[in-house]
């Protein structure tokens, strides 16, 4: 559940001015029921001015009426201040204190490796803003010296599953590509080769025929031997 903007002061405002009861404010505010309790016994947040969350749009007179009939129902707030709520959620992005010093590394090792990065998406990676990011470009930081580029994944400023999203989205809005990698060779499913072709079989060689004459000429030496 979506507690209030001003969880505590609203609970102020909705024990001075309702009757619901100190169980349905804490689920609303979600604050304990005893600091409900300790807030309407003025033990805790003297003097605190209370929120109205009628003016502020997160109730409707309706929804307290409605609960102070019945105290078992829960309050409900307004569609309008989920959503709100929501888009607060995801721009907001807190970086750690011990982790802000490492933002401009982050910023140079993007803008180097990945250059089809916008400044806001490079803003929401690391949790920055544009004109931080220009400095580190154009090497006016005051830390320039001092920079390295590094991964912000291994600083922890991102998460890997991030970052990749981040860089597909820019360079399919950029119509950059990058190169398929090979496809692995697996044993399962030996490459084919090419057929090699067949050789043919030898032949004999064939011997030329003897010569009329010469077996002639043999034969009336050996007629005159004989004689």
């Amino acid at each position: 559940m979506t507690r209030p903007l001003m969880p505590k002061a609203t609970a102020v405002w909705l024990v001075e001015n309702t009757a619901l009861t100190f169980d349905q404010i804490s689920v609303f505010c979600e604050l304990h029921k005893l600091e409900v309790q300790a807030i309407a016994d003025e033990e805790v947040a003297i003097g605190m001015q209370g929120l109205d969350p009628v003016r502020g749009g997160e109730l409707v007179l309706e929804e307290i009426r409605r609960c102070e009939v019945d105290p078992s129902a829960r309050l409900e707030m307004t569609k309008a201040a989920i959503d709100h709520a929501n888009q607060q959620k995801k721009k907001s992005r807190y970086t750690p204190v011990s982790k802000r010093q490492d933002r401009p590394d982050a910023i140079s090792w993007l803008l180097k490796n990945y250059p089809e990065l916008t400044d806001a998406q490079i803003g929401k990676l690391v949790g920055t803003t544009k004109p931080t990011i220009n400095s580190v470009r154009d090497r006016t930081h005051w830390n320039s010296p001092n920079i390295t580029a590094q991964n912000p994944v291994s600083l922890g400023l991102c998460s890997s599953a991030e970052l990749e999203k981040a860089i597909v989205l820019a360079r399919a809005r950029s119509g950059t590509v990058s190169a398929p990698a090979p496809a692995p060779v697996s044993s399962e499913h030996p490459v084919a080769t090419p057929p090699v072709a067949a050789v043919p079989a030898e032949q004999p060689v064939a011997m030329p025929p003897t010569s009329p004459s010469v077996s002639d000429d043999a034969s009336e030496s050996t007629d005159d031997i004989a004689d």
